[in-house]
């Protein structure tokens, strides 16, 4: 078949707004499209990812990657974060719907014949599971870093009432220096959307194939959450010993290749995907 290279296309995502993908199926296709999702304060080109593309395109599988529309990102700037008004409008659902959204685009590309295989990385990982547990067209799911809960994320006391007063509250992003607005609307969200946005019940509920991958020293999503993730969706835990949130990839790269920890993620992926 003729490869096909798709860069920093767009697609139409919550609220109509457009977002940018990225779309790799090689000429040795074998009919599995891996559809990564970034996390929070992501985006599809942050460090590695584009070097996890080619690993995975040059066995043969399809790769596809792409912004949500609210991640701060825009329909030119697919890097950073030059839109904070959308950012500070994100919420949940969208991020849910922005997945379903894109697999439609997707399906209204002529591709050849393929099954989907989504992969989360953080906060993707999380609302990637909700969507494995929603969508039929989802025949594997595997969790990088993954959260297990969303509602653990949720300010309570007096952190909350001072965000419901204001309607925004500020996380600082450390790489860029910005100061991250996130608007009330995200906890209104999640309070209409409890039961649909518990992971535990949506993990407990998969019976496609899943796979659990997460670092042992990883700062920003314990371990104990990836342990939560496979206990309830009744697999084991891959644990890769020292590696952080991020598996050792670092944005901007230093070095244009994949760190030891990541490249044993892409393989234990790959090794699943490959007994599918």
């Amino acid at each position: 078949m003729v490869e096909i290279r798709l860069e920093n296309e767009c697609y139409v995502g919550s609220n109509q707004r457009k977002a940018l993908f990225d779309l790799h199926i090689p000429e040795n296709f074998n009919g599995k499209l891996v559809v990564f999702v970034h996390g929070y304060k992501g985006f599809k080109d942050w460090g590695s990812w584009n070097l996890v593309d080619f690993e995975f395109t040059e066995l043969g599988y399809g790769f596809a990657k792409f912004n949500l529309t609210h991640n701060g990102g825009t329909a030119i700037y697919a890097k950073d974060f030059p839109d904070l008004e959308a950012f500070s409008k994100n919420t949940y659902s969208k991020e849910i719907n922005d997945i379903v959204y894109f697999l439609n685009h997707l399906e209204g590309l002529g591709l050849p014949p393929y099954t989907i295989h989504l992969i989360g990385h953080s906060r993707g990982g999380g609302v990637g599971l909700i969507v494995a547990h929603e969508d039929r067209r989802i025949a594997s799911i595997t969790a990088w870093a993954s959260i297990a809960s969303i509602a653990d994320r949720m300010p309570q006391g007096n952190e909350l009432a001072a965000w419901k007063k204001n309607g925004v509250r500020y996380e600082l992003n450390s790489r860029t220096q910005q100061q991250m607005p996130i608007g009330y609307a995200l906890y209104e969200d999640f309070m209409a959307n409890k039961e649909r946005f518990n992971i535990q019940n949506a993990c407990s509920s998969l019976s496609i194939p899943r796979l659990v991958i997460h670092g042992a020293k990883d700062t920003s999503v314990g371990i104990e959450e990836g342990r939560k993730l496979a206990d309830w969706m009744r697999v084991p835990l891959f644990e890769v010993p020292n590696a952080n949130h991020t598996f050792g990839s670092v944005h901007p790269l230093t070095e244009y290749k994949l760190t030891d920890d990541l490249k044993c993620v892409v393989d234990l992926t790959m090794g699943f995907l490959n007994n599918l």
